[in-house]
């Protein structure tokens, strides 16, 4: 558990970047962002595949291929499109603000998997971000961006929870896939993913240059590849093989707890990149926030069975749902040799 734990906290740390990059170039639309990102993204995982490329086709089935299509659709390229319209229309607070319902939505979507702690046994934990995530709306929603108008920040509200819904399929449809799949290492897994949301960039680029009106010198084009190099690298690879490291380790009621560190780092960024101090209110609502996170780890823990263990704990606990821990992976032959 305390690795799946540091690999969803790590996972956070990367993802936390993509709520700075819209601030950073901000004289690029959410389209021209998801291009630059998942075209590096695709270039990255392509070159990182290409000398397994046979070994790869031949081990993958048809559900294999419609199911990294739909992470790599609904995790990157439509989620992105609708975080990066909310940063930079409703600003990054507000966007961390909307995603940081993941937790509720994913804990809603594990409650029935075979792992899962009850809903009744989590609804403090929840309480705690619910209250938290509240004080970062009242903060966000006070202190908008000050050149948008109502209208954009509608619209950008309405990105965040596009991505919202996005994340919480693709989360589900990830663990299920992982799980289908135990001979896909997490590293490979995202790679896979990474290939085929660069695939699906090509036709983002198009859009991207095609509806662009504005004059760009080199400096800007340079400037934008390098951001979204940085993105794909760090948040892309690095960060969804944490994440996935995380998935295969801990119960989905729970990896939903660690998108919290999502939205804490890209608060942390921000302020870092704005140079101010956070208020009051954001100081007691990341206390919240990680106090619901300490909360259901607590809550997971109390009923971890360890490996190998006489299961005869759960007869001196009736009534209690006990989940075992997967065992670390051992050596074993790669699933694409």
């Amino acid at each position: 558990m305390t690795i799946g734990l540091v690999q969803g906290a790590a996972a956070g740390a990367m993802w936390g970047l993509v709520f700075l990059a819209p601030q950073v170039l901000h004289d690029f639309n959410a389209l021209q962002l998801s291009a630059a990102r998942y075209l590096a993204y695709g270039a990255i995982a392509g070159v990182l595949l290409a000398p397994r490329a046979r070994s790869f086709a031949r081990a993958m089935k048809r559900d294999d291929v419609l199911a990294v299509l739909q992470l790599a659709l609904l995790g990157n390229v439509v989620y992105y499109l609708g975080l990066a319209t909310a940063v930079q229309c409703a600003g990054g607070a507000a966007a961390a603000l909307v995603i940081g319902l993941v937790p509720l939505a994913l804990t809603v979507a594990g409650a029935r998997d075979p792992d899962a702690v009850p809903l009744r046994r989590l609804w403090g934990p929840l309480a705690l971000g619910a209250v938290g995530t509240a004080l970062v709306a009242a903060e966000s929603l006070r202190a908008g961006p000050p050149d948008t108008t109502p209208l954009q920040r509608a619209a950008g509200l309405a990105g965040a929870f596009i991505a919202l819904a996005c994340w919480t399929m693709y989360s589900v449809i990830n663990k299920r896939w992982l799980g289908r799949r135990p001979d896909v290492s997490a590293h490979d897994g995202a790679l896979l993913v990474g290939a085929a949301t660069g695939i699906l960039a090509v036709g983002l680029a198009l859009a991207a240059v095609a509806l662009d009106t504005l004059p760009r010198k080199s400096g800007d084009v340079l400037r934008l590849a390098a951001g979204g190099t940085v993105l794909a690298l760090c948040a892309s690879v690095i960060g969804n093989a944490c994440w996935n490291r995380a998935t295969r380790l801990l119960p989905l009621t729970l990896t939903g707890q660690l998108i919290i560190f999502e939205t804490l780092f890209g608060l942390l960024y921000g302020y870092c990149w704005t140079r101010r101090a956070p208020t009051g209110t954001e100081v007691l609502a990341t206390g919240l926030l990680l106090a619901g996170v300490a909360w259901a780890a607590a809550v997971h823990r109390a009923g971890v069975v360890p490996v190998g263990a006489p299961l005869d704990r759960a007869a001196k606990a009736p009534g209690k749902k006990l989940w075992v821990c997967p065992e670390r992976p051992s050596k074993r032959k790669p699933w694409h040799s």
